[in-house]
Formats: structure tokens, C-alpha cells, sequence
């Protein structure tokens, strides 16, 4: 699966750990229902590996969601933290693809981050490429919005004042791509 000229969607791993100073800079959290097994730190006070099979488990308090990345299995993820109605999800920003889209539906708030992040390995050595794509912080609730916003990282934070509505072209797109000569 490839998302661009160069990038595929899955890599060699699927650990990609948090890096520490996010989660100290929007933290404490509760829960993290997709921790890494093992891991070099923990995102939260309850961490939920694959083998708890996070999705299926109940979520409680403020969660840290940094999901394994299958974009079949990301929006389901994005989708149990929305009706969830708090904590905060580190994601591509990849908001072309569909399962962007229950973050446009749900989110309070959106950092689109500046800087491209190195993640981490299981053993606490950071991988020594970026994650390769944009990252982006998503907020559910007030609480979590306002520590993103006040957080200090670097990025554009976006607050939810959007009416998200399906894609349709404009009846301004639907002419320039009707066929018709200028």
C-alpha cells in the first residue's frame, strides 16, 4: 500500500513509541488503550496492549490514543475516542483520506504540528528517520483543547468553529469540469 510517489502506509514496524516530552507536555493521562508492549515508558496510568486488544475494552478518564496504523483500522479507533468525548489522538495528518474524517465530524480541536516527529523503539532508542509524514495532535473535549492550545508546541492549532459537511463540487467546480469549453 503505498500513500504517495515514495511513502507506503506500513512500515518495517508498527511500535512507534510517543516521544516522552508530548506526553509530559499535555499529560497526565489515564488510559492509553494502544500501548506498545513492551515499551520504554508509559503514555498513561493504564496501558492497554495488543493483547488487551484495546478497541474492545471500556475507555475511562482521559485517554492518550496513539493507534497502530492501518488505515482500515484507524478510523475505528478515532471513532471509539470521539464517542468517548475526551483525550487527545496523535495521528498523520492525513486529512484527505476518509478515516480523517470522524476527526472533522468530532474534533474539538486540531494541532497541526510544525515538526515532523522521531518516534521510538520499544528498547527507548529513537528511530533515527522521522515518522515520515505531517503529525497532527486531535483534541476531544474542552480540556483536552485547551492543554493542546496552551501547550507551547509549535504548530497551528486549529479550533473546532468548522461545520464539517460531506465533499460536494461547488456549482463554480461543477462548471470549470463540465466539459464545456471556457
Amino acid at each position: 500500500m503505498t500513500l504517495g510517489s515514495h511513502q507506503t502506509s506500513i512500515g518495517k514496524t508498527q511500535v512507534h513509541v510517543t516521544p516522552r516530552w508530548i506526553i509530559e507536555v499535555l499529560g497526565p493521562f489515564d488510559l492509553d488503550p494502544a500501548a506498545a508492549d513492551p515499551r520504554p515508558w508509559d503514555c498513561a496510568a493504564v496501558n492497554y496492549t495488543e493483547r488487551d486488544d484495546g478497541l474492545r475494552q471500556p475507555w475511562f478518564g482521559r485517554p492518550f490514543l496513539n493507534p497502530p496504523f492501518d488505515r482500515y483500522v484507524v478510523p475505528l479507533w478515532i471513532r471509539k475516542l470521539a464517542r468517548h468525548g475526551c483525550g487527545t489522538a496523535l495521528l498523520h495528518a492525513r486529512n484527505e483520506t476518509d478515516w480523517f474524517e470522524p476527526i472533522w465530524e468530532s474534533a474539538t480541536a486540531i494541532l497541526f504540528m510544525a515538526d515532523r516527529l522521531s518516534f521510538y523503539r520499544p528498547d527507548g532508542t529513537r528511530q533515527p528517520a522521522n515518522s515520515g509524514a505531517p503529525p497532527v495532535l486531535v483534541a476531544f473535549g474542552s480540556n483536552d483543547a485547551e492543554r493542546m492550545k496552551a501547550s507551547g508546541i509549535p504548530g497551528a492549532f486549529v479550533p473546532n468553529n468548522w461545520t464539517w459537511r460531506p465533499p460536494k463540487a461547488s456549482s463554480h467546480q461543477a462548471d470549470l469540469f463540465d466539459g464545456s469549453a471556457p
